[in-house]
């Protein structure tokens, strides 16, 4: 497989997390020099995430929220529906992607999305992630966490677009206590049929300088 082939690209819509999280692991153990690179697009229905390094006094009231501890960097997160999760499914070793790299092309797509829509956001170095400037002050819009293993990539980025929230008041983003989260549809009116998972996907590619394949579905996971 030449490092420069085209990405597949899988809309999987609505699912669970664990399913997807079993799948990309999966896939990322039984990898070869013939699988191809993937993007996976999705958005979860509510779950609290916690990072290989996140510490228990982070989350302070899950409440009916499920809470999954996986092995992706970072701290506790939340995913639910109106958040869209790029998941970048990548033989960074084949590619030559160095992790550094790979984590500022995921906020540079994030920062020109956003910049299709008339919003400044930008990324910050100690701090993971695109920030936004909204009349409150500084606001988190996108959380990013990402694991590196067999020469390959999985976890991915999470992007605020039109979603509930409220249940980020149940942790401390990121580890951050406080921390003000914001959505896309608070700062410009949306379109009931915008593509903002696509356009995100085509960001990414961009950025990694590959093509992108039109969107399949996966098999049931």
């Amino acid at each position: 497989m030449d490092a420069s082939a085209p990405i597949k690209f899988y809309d999987l819509g609505r699912q669970a997390y664990l399913p997807v999280w079993e799948a990309m692991r999966a896939l990322t153990d039984t990898r070869d020099a013939e699988t191809p690179d993937q993007f996976w697009l999705v958005e979860h229905d509510p779950v609290f995430t916690q990072g290989q390094a996140g510490k228990p006094e982070h989350l302070l009231m899950p409440g009916d929220i499920p809470v999954v501890h996986t092995d992706r960097g970072g701290q506790v997160t939340y995913h639910g529906p109106g958040q869209v999760v790029l998941y970048p499914l990548l033989d960074v070793r084949r590619g030559n992607i160095g992790v550094r790299n790979l984590v500022t092309a995921l906020e540079n797509a994030v920062i020109n999305v956003l910049s299709s829509y008339g919003v400044s956001a930008r990324a910050k170095p100690d701090a993971p992630g695109v920030y936004v400037t909204t009349a409150a002050g500084e606001a988190k819009i996108a959380s990013l966490g990402l694991r590196i293993r067999r020469g390959a990539s999985f976890h991915g980025v999470a992007l605020n677009v039109d979603g509930d929230l409220t249940p980020f008041l149940r942790i401390n983003p990121c580890g951050y206590a406080g921390m003000p989260m914001v959505r896309l549809a608070d700062l410009v009116e949306l379109p009931s049929n915008h593509r903002v998972g696509e356009q995100l996907a085509q960001a990414l590619a961009v950025e990694l300088k590959r093509q992108l394949l039109p969107s399949e579905r996966l098999p049931p996971l």
